[in-house]
């Protein structure tokens, strides 16, 4: 997956897709939380009636499949973003200046995912300082 530059990691407290892409192509990998054997409602929590939180097994095969990526973009639709983000703080603080956006997006297909992502880069792009050629 190393010959992408740009990465967009959907999250949730589920699973994770993991999309390398440049203008012509994109490579996916889907990351399962290892402890979701059924469904939790979201206002259940845990089995064990608290919140449910984000593993930190689960975020570092997040972070290790988005690795190997130069810019990142990180959305979902709750707070496993968040806490994503927050284990990247505490425990891979190096992939912090590759994110360079986190936003709320619900659950779309990849099509729609590396569409968005696309759009967002090239957004992104634009609003950074350009580099002056001689």
């Amino acid at each position: 997956m190393t010959k992408h530059y740009h990465a967009v990691a959907w999250i949730d407290h589920h699973e994770a897709r993991v999309i390398y892409f440049n203008d012509e192509d994109a490579d996916e990998t889907v990351v399962h939380a290892p402890h979701q054997n059924h469904h939790i409602h979201g206002k259940a929590g845990s089995p064990s009636g608290t919140h449910l939180t984000g593993d930190p097994v689960f975020f570092r095969k997040i972070a290790g499949a988005l690795a190997a990526a130069k810019e990142i973009y990180v959305v979902g639709p709750a707070a496993a973003k968040a806490e994503f983000m927050a284990f990247l703080r505490r425990h891979a603080a190096g992939m912090l200046p590759c994110v360079i956006g986190v936003e709320t997006l619900d659950k779309v297909s990849d099509a729609e995912l590396v569409a968005l992502a696309r759009r967002y880069f090239k957004a992104a792009d634009r609003m950074r300082a350009q580099i002056k050629r001689p």
